[in-house]
This record gives structure tokens, C-alpha cells and sequence, in this order.
């Protein structure tokens, strides 16, 4: 069984979607654990990790949120297990997702060095597992360079399997490949592709919203699959947003408290992707029910409206798994960016 730890120098990388595209194009049976969970989510009264709970649903993994991560607070994880106890931890989880498997992706935290107080960091978890390490690499082109040198030398130091590196999200490929490409190759490091930036990738649905947000849906259950591209902020007079052209569009959210009934009714008129309501207050019922009528979502959250707005900037675009035409976008992506056969794996 092929083990292969997945990290990036960089939050934001693009982990998760390389996994899902490397799983589809190498076409095995695959496995996945998360070690160390961060995006946190509920399903069936328990808690997930959002990546574990994105790869189970792709590719049918029988598996509960515990069985994919060890845990989600450092300061717990600190107080329970020592380094040894963290260890037979991981092999318990690696011998639950690597049954009956070819193949088990260990997706490490947002970048290298996260978990390393732990001992969940992605050096320690190939270390621990005896598994190779794929390195995401993404940013401007200086910095893609700068963390691939780095990189080279640590590996080194660990004395850990550097099984290659996916340099994503590049902006101009030709002027990296005749300038980076060739210096990256000196160092001796196994490039598996270069991805383009794809402007269709970094929005994200509305689905993926409320479950990152821990909504409440009030209207518009069914229709969840709309794309997010623009957020507004509704603290002015309806009269005054409905002026920005940029309120006319579609795919949009509006993000307002419950007692707006003026911001509510323009961003059901333009004609939103979904209205996210703050502080927990209920608009009217005539509202909802205009809401329900024309199928656009109200999203009820207990936040008010700038730690709304500060949460959803920090979101990580990542498909659900009823994405269908992202999820064959990013296996589109890999398998024309990437070489797989350049990842040399057991089997």
C-alpha cells in the first residue's frame, strides 16, 4: 500500500483539490486521513473536519469523522497525548483508511510547519508512517522558489522521502518554465507539474457557506448550488447599494440583520445568490415565504455582520460534493498539468 503525505509551503495552496484530482487520475482504490482537523463542520450530530468529509463523500469512504482525524484543538491535543501516544494514534488511523486500499493520502495542516507542538506537522506525520512527501507549492514566483530551496534542505535534514512537488496556481507558466523551472531541476527536485491559475476555482457555493458557517436554512433549501462571487455588506439604505452595479448581479450574497427588511427585499428583487441573515433575528414571514417562493436561500447565523464578513473572507474556496462541474474541472487539471507517472509509488 502506497502511503503519501500531502502538504504545502503555504496556507491556501490548493491541498485538498490536488488530492481529489491525484485520486481520480490515478484511478485506485484510495484511502484519506486528516490527522489534524482545522475547517471544522457538523454531520449527523458530530464533528469534521471539512477536507475528511469533502474526500468520504467523492469517493464513498465508509468512515466516521473520528476514524480521519486524531483531533482539532492544539491545546487538547497538548493535555491528552505525549509524542509516542500521538504515534500509535496515527498508525490506528493509517491501518483503518489503508484497509483494503491501494493507496492512502495523509492530507497534512494548512502548511508545513502547522501542528508541529503536536507532533501532527507533515515531516513528523512521513515520519511517523513511514510515508513519501507531495509538496503543493503556490504564490508569486520568487516565493515558489524561495520554499522549494527551503524545502530541498529540510527534507534533507529529516532524512524524509520528498516524492515530488505540484507548483500551482501559476499566473504565467511560460515565463516560470524558462525562468524557475530550469533552477528548481538543478536542485534536484521531482516537479510533477505546474497548474495554471483558474479563475473559475477560487469561488465557492453557497452549500459551502452554510456548512462552513454553521447556518441555519430558513428559505431556499433546494436551492444551495449557487455560486458566491460577490459579498455585500447591507449596514447602508437599500437605496443607496441598489446604485453599485455590482448589487445587480447575480451571483452575489447580501449579508444583513433580520430586522432589514429594506436590504432583504433588494437583494431578493437583483435577484441574489442567497441572503445571510446576522445576530439570529428572523425577518418577517412574509419575507421567508417570498424567499422560499423565488428559491433563493436565507442563510440565518448567530455572528453579527462583520464577524460574518471577516469569516467568509477567510474561506478557502474548496468544492461540496455536489459540485459536479468543479470537481471535473480539478480532474481536468491534474491530469493536464501533471505527470503522474513522474510520482514514483510502489504499485
Amino acid at each position: 500500500m502506497d502511503k503519501l503525505v500531502v502538504t504545502s509551503m503555504r496556507q491556501s495552496a490548493g491541498k485538498t483539490s490536488v488530492i481529489i484530482g491525484l485520486a481520480k487520475a490515478l484511478n485506485k482504490k484510495a484511502g484519506y486521513m486528516k490527522p489534524f482537523g482545522e475547517r471544522l463542520i457538523y454531520r449527523k450530530k458530530k464533528l469534521w473536519d471539512y477536507d475528511a468529509a469533502l474526500i468520504a463523500s467523492i469517493f464513498e469512504i465508509e468512515a466516521s469523522g473520528e476514524n480521519m482525524s486524531i483531533g482539532f484543538h492544539p491545546a487538547k491535543l497538548m493535555s491528552m497525548l505525549d509524542e509516542e501516544m500521538t504515534k500509535q494514534k496515527l498508525l490506528e488511523l493509517l491501518s483503518d483508511a489503508g484497509n483494503k486500499k491501494d493507496i492512502v493520502f495523509i492530507e497534512a495542516g494548512k502548511d508545513i510547519t502547522y501542528g508541529s507542538s503536536v507532533y501532527l506537522d507533515a515531516i513528523s506525520l512521513s515520519q511517523y508512517l513511514d510515508a513519501g512527501l507531495l509538496v503543493v507549492a503556490s504564490g508569486n514566483e520568487d516565493t515558489i522558489f524561495d520554499d522549494i530551496t527551503f524545502l530541498k534542505k529540510r527534507v534533507q535534514i529529516e532524512k524524509v522521502t520528498l516524492l515530488g512537488v505540484i507548483v500551482n496556481k501559476v499566473a504565467n507558466i511560460n515565463e516560470f518554465n524558462d525562468i524557475y523551472l530550469p533552477r528548481i531541476q538543478q536542485l534536484g527536485v521531482n516537479v510533477l507539474g505546474i497548474i495554471p491559475y483558474y479563475k473559475e476555482l477560487p469561488f465557492f457555493s453557497v452549500n459551502y457557506l452554510a456548512d462552513r458557517l454553521f447556518a441555519k436554512i430558513i428559505a431556499g433549501e433546494n436551492n444551495l448550488n449557487g455560486i458566491v462571487e460577490n459579498v455585500f455588506i447591507g449596514s447602508v439604505s437599500a437605496n443607496a447599494v441598489c446604485k453599485e452595479p455590482l448589487f445587480q448581479t447575480k451571483n452575489k450574497i447580501v449579508i444583513t440583520s433580520g430586522d432589514r427588511s429594506d436590504m432583504i427585499i433588494a437583494a431578493l428583487d437583483s435577484q441574489s445568490a442567497a441572503i445571510v441573515l446576522t445576530n439570529n433575528i428572523l425577518p418577517p414571514s412574509n419575507i421567508i415565504a417570498k424567499a422560499e417562493k423565488m428559491g433563493i436561500p436565507i442563510l440565518l447565523v448567530s455572528l453579527d455582520s462583520y464577524q460574518t464578513a471577516k469569516q467568509i473572507d477567510d474561506l478557502e474556496a474548496l468544492p461540496t460534493k455536489d459540485d459536479k462541474e468543479k470537481i471535473a474541472l480539478i480532474e481536468k487539471m491534474i491530469s493536464d498539468h501533471v505527470d503522474i507517472n513522474k510520482l514514483k509509488l510502489e504499485k
